[in-house]
């Protein structure tokens, strides 16, 4: 096989050489998977027994997709759900937060460049309230503790409400290559699981509608307040761990945050990043791998076979 041509990076914006380097001259842990040549430009983040460092691999303009040779699979497949499995954020989920201020007459907005600040916090309801705390709460609203948590529980339900019509509606496509690997592990007797910060009916429209039910059904939903603590904290990742039987350190994990990331590492699992539009610049140095998407051929970009080189300790090349 013709040997392919990358430069390393020793962070994402500083190179450490301009000189172009055969894979055959590298160190096994610097070696990249074999690859067949595609369209566009992949980025991966890839580990090794130390820090891990970002590597970027090209052939002038085109890219990669990576499927290594490995007798491994993971235990358990688990995905992250908005921004994952489907770009849900700016044209679902927060227009539907403002329809539901609409409504409600609470004279809220939350524009584009607003809501991916407050997606660094993870749960509608946290963000809804933390929201308020820091601007002041609408006059609409009661004064109370208690009673702002009925209220945010409240304006929360219907937001899930008008969202989950928008998934029924079809409006929202799945990410492209999301079904592939699904049905990848399935074949292969692989647990599948999405593990999300979101309400659990939306979360269920989400896989019902847009996966069908033939693959729902064998699909297990973590969701909403399952756990006390929401994302970056491991716990729903553990919860999921725990309820299928299976090992955190067997696992790997979709997302598409940064505090996604983080809950995936906390509970001792592998995480590949698939970049979402809010998420695109976000710091992902301690993913396992970093891709723009899963994508199906002719434009994919990793399958189950790369998922599984992940619980190795040492690629293929």
């Amino acid at each position: 096989m013709a040997s392919t041509t990358f430069s390393l990076f020793s962070s994402p914006t500083a190179l450490l050489s301009n000189t172009k380097t055969s894979v055959a001259c590298l160190k096994p842990h610097e070696r990249a998977l074999s690859s067949s040549i595609l369209a566009t430009r992949t980025s991966i983040y890839y580990n090794k027994p130390s820090r891990a460092r970002p590597m970027s691999l090209r052939n002038g303009s085109r890219g990669i997709t990576c499927a290594a040779s490995s007798s491994a699979l993971p235990s358990a497949l688990l995905f992250d759900c908005d921004g994952v499995l489907v770009d849900t954020e700016k044209d679902g989920h927060r227009v539907s937060f403002n329809d539901t201020f609409g409504e409600r007459e609470l004279g809220v907005t939350w524009d584009v460049d607003l809501y991916g600040e407050l997606l660094k916090i993870g749960g509608g309801k946290e963000r809804m309230t933390a929201y308020f705390n820091k601007t002041g709460w609408p006059a609409k609203a009661p004064k109370s503790e208690e009673e702002r948590k009925e209220f945010i529980a409240s304006l929360h339900k219907r937001k899930t409400e008008l969202f989950m019509a928008l998934i029924e509606k079809k409006l929202l496509p799945l990410r492209p290559g999301v079904a592939k690997l699904i049905d990848q592990a399935l074949e292969k007797g692989i647990k599948v699981a999405v593990c999300s910060t979101s309400n659990e009916k939306a979360v269920s429209a989400i896989v019902s509608c847009l996966l069908g039910p033939e693959r729902a059904e064998k699909i297990k939903i973590f969701a909403g307040d399952v756990v006390p603590r929401k994302k970056p904290d491991p716990a729903i990742y553990v919860l999921a761990a725990s309820t299928l039987g299976v090992d955190p350190s067997s696992c790997v994990v979709v997302e598409d945050s940064a505090i996604g990331l983080a809950a995936a590492k906390a509970a001792g699992m592998k995480c590949i990043i698939t970049k979402s539009g809010y998420t695109a610049d976000e710091d992902f140095l301690n993913a396992d791998a970093v891709f723009d998407f899963i994508g199906d051929p002719p434009e994919e970009r990793f399958d189950l076979s790369f998922c599984g080189s992940l619980l190795e300790k040492q690629y293929a090349s």
